[in-house]
């Protein structure tokens, strides 16, 4: 990871380690406003990177980065199974904020393994299969995405479900070996839809039909009136905590073996 050593008001942070140094970051962007938490990041010196999915929240981060011309890259993990009101979206993004999202696909050698092992809907029939989809069109893509990056940024909101309700605006990432920041963790879904009325984001027209939260096609539905936020991912699944492995840390370490 790029030395990153962040300034606090009254002079420099003594680095004491990547684990001090987030909290250091975190203190620091607790008082910030959407604005100055993105641009103190994009100051502080490596290559930051935000991997966006499109959705309400991720649109927010996009339009301050394009906004403030940000030197911010803006990835995406273009499964191969997305909505095609995402795949629009994603050239309608850029158009708007003359950006380039970069799109990082999954490899058909893994896809092919996949399929041959699992079925190429083999995800519905264990959890162990939906984990190895996961792994193969969302984690390994996002390893290259990330490659020589000091930051990644995440849309990440404690609000979207139980399971990220004690997110933080900067924590370090030890799989990956980098500062992992969290810009929107205390935004509601109220707060950013306001902010999306307010300055014109375009947004996935799902979100209109009952879709909070949008992944891949066959892995989302609509949500229930009451149910959480993430209540329409993997729906078919149990475990109320359920997660691609993006932001779980036995994930990432599994594709850093391989």
């Amino acid at each position: 990871m790029t030395a990153i050593n962040p300034i606090a008001e009254d002079g420099p942070i003594a680095e004491d380690g990547p684990i001090a140094e987030a909290k250091a970051l975190n203190d620091r962007l607790a008082g910030l406003d959407l604005a100055g938490r993105l641009s103190l990041v994009s100051g502080l010196g490596g290559r930051v990177v935000f991997t966006t999915s499109l959705g309400i929240e991720d649109q927010v981060i996009t339009a301050e980065i394009g906004t403030h011309r940000l030197p911010i890259d803006v990835a995406t993990l273009q499964t191969g199974r997305l909505f095609a009101e995402t795949l629009a979206l994603i050239e309608e993004t850029e158009s708007q904020y003359d950006i380039r999202i970069h799109r990082y696909e999954p490899e058909k050698a893994d896809i092919d393994a996949y399929a041959a092992q699992y079925g190429l809907n083999g995800f519905y029939e264990s959890v162990e299969a939906r984990h190895a989809c996961c792994g193969v069109r969302k984690l390994k893509p996002l390893a290259r995405a990330l490659e020589g990056a000091a930051i990644w940024i995440t849309g990440l909101r404690r609000g979207q479900s139980a399971n990220r309700a004690e997110t933080p605006f900067a924590e370090y990432d030890a799989e990956r070996h980098l500062l992992k920041v969290n810009p929107l963790a205390d935004w509601d879904l109220e707060a950013i839809k306001a902010f999306v009325s307010a300055n014109g984001v375009p947004v996935n027209p799902l979100h209109a039909r009952g879709y909070p939260s949008i992944g891949c096609e066959p892995c989302t539905r609509a949500i229930k009136p009451g149910e959480p936020e993430r209540a329409g991912r993997w729906w078919w699944e149990q475990d109320e905590t359920r997660e691609c492995g993006l932001h779980v840390a036995e994930e990432a370490a599994a594709i850093a073996a391989q």
